[in-house]
């Protein structure tokens, strides 16, 4: 758009249980985001931004806060930054513990005052976002990688990764894993590399020091899926997840081990599912309901084998109803 106003917004609304990538990036390396969010803008024309982190994250707020101040105080931010005629305002907005503001258009609105619900695109936001003015909306770890390509060249930061899915990826290691903690890996790794030889494998009995096995990983967050021991050898790019049943969602990487069950699983992330949904759908806020109820019942040892047909059909429900013949 020609408009005379635009925005850009980092979104830093990490609400993935078991993700943590976001954080540490925000709390470890706030003037390399920065830098990325100032070099959007400026490419985008720009002339405000907004990092929209959760409140769950104050180390997080309090970092980025004191990275802008000492930008402003330097010159690298506010009027007519180091002379280029270029001007550029950075404001931090908290999440209030909403899930659903991760997703963008749910987060303008809460920037906006609003109700975080999420609306149809189009319109998107690069047209109308944020006050109806053109708004370009990433996450921390693009933002934060755009300086290392800007210095690098675009051509170096290809030569990592596959074909489909160039660079690297940070994922959050969490669970029955001997070194937890935050990984950087090129695309195209497998399951099994990044939970045997990074993650040192699986965490052994800690009353016993009986070995333990590699069961699955849980991957992409609350939307995402469980991917099996039998399919380690799948690479981490977003074709090949999503060829398993899984997504690459933000990056957290829970892996389970023997003594988890799989349903506790389901029933656990069903049950964020349906505490998070922000209810505007009816398949998904009388769906999840449903579905988490069947759940509860086989928790409880009183499932029924048509239970598994029933969560079959609900979870195939969608929005979109399969078209159907009127009637002459």
């Amino acid at each position: 758009g020609t408009g005379a106003i635009k925005y850009v917004i980092c979104n830093g609304d990490e609400g993935d249980p078991g993700a943590f990538m976001d954080r540490m990036l925000m709390e470890s390396f706030p003037f390399r985001i920065i830098e990325g969010l100032t070099i959007a803008a400026y490419a985008v024309g720009a002339s405000e931004g907004y990092f929209y982190i959760r409140a769950e994250y104050p180390l997080a707020v309090q970092r980025i806060r004191d990275a802008i101040r000492q930008c402003e105080a330097r010159g690298y931010l506010g009027e007519n930054v180091m002379g280029s005629g270029f001007s550029f305002r950075l404001h931090i907005m908290e999440g209030a513990g909403a899930f659903v503001c991760g997703e963008e258009t749910a987060l303008i609105a809460s920037i906006e005052g609003h109700r975080g619900m999420p609306r149809r695109r189009p319109p998107y936001p690069a047209e109308q976002g944020l006050w109806n003015a053109p708004t370009l909306v990433n996450n921390v770890e693009t933002l934060a990688v755009v300086p290392w390509i800007v210095r690098h060249g675009p051509a170096e930061f290809a030569s990592l990764g596959t074909a489909a899915s160039k660079g690297t990826k940070v994922f959050a290691l969490a669970g029955k894993i001997r070194r937890g903690g935050l990984i950087e890996v090129p695309m195209g790794v497998t399951i099994r590399q990044i939970v045997e030889e990074i993650g040192g494998g699986i965490k052994p009995d800690p009353h016993t020091g009986e070995p333990r096995h590699f069961k699955a990983v849980q991957i992409g967050g609350p939307s995402g899926g469980c991917v099996p021991a039998s399919l380690a050898d799948t690479p981490v790019d977003y074709e090949a997840l999503t060829s398993v049943g899984a997504i690459m969602g933000s990056g957290g990487l829970v892996v389970l081990d023997e003594t988890d069950c799989m349903v506790d699983m389901a029933r656990y992330f069903l049950s964020f599912t349906q505490d998070q949904s922000c209810g505007k759908c009816t398949y998904c806020r009388v769906g999840t309901r449903r579905m988490l109820d069947v759940l509860e019942r086989i928790c409880e040892g009183k499932g029924a084998l048509n239970d598994l047909a029933a969560l079959e059909e609900l979870a195939q429900q969608s929005i979109f109803p399969k078209p159907r013949q009127l009637l002459p």
